[in-house]
């Protein structure tokens, strides 16, 4: 069994799927194209794992489920930190 008392580490590789961003650009963009909120359809997808949040415009839901859920949140909190902090 584990200790509990010590803290555990989260190691993230530092060359995370570099088309990361690219995907994400357009996956908003087809989302916008067909009306829908981005923002919201994209926390959506990332909190449920269901792609149906994601139009399949321009690819867009084929492209999202070539990144891991984890690696989109990385990457939208390595941007808010480098734009906010």
């Amino acid at each position: 069994m584990q200790e509990t008392n010590h803290t555990q580490f989260f190691k993230v590789e530092k060359n995370v799927a570099p088309d990361v961003h690219e995907i994400l650009a357009t996956v908003h963009r087809a989302l916008t194209e067909q009306g829908y909120n981005p923002v919201n359809q994209i926390v959506g997808y990332v909190m449920s794992g269901d792609p149906t949040y994601i139009t399949s415009h321009e690819n867009a839901r084929s492209l999202i489920m070539k990144v891991e859920r984890d690696e989109i949140i990385e990457e939208l909190l390595r941007n808010y930190i480098r734009h906010e902090l």
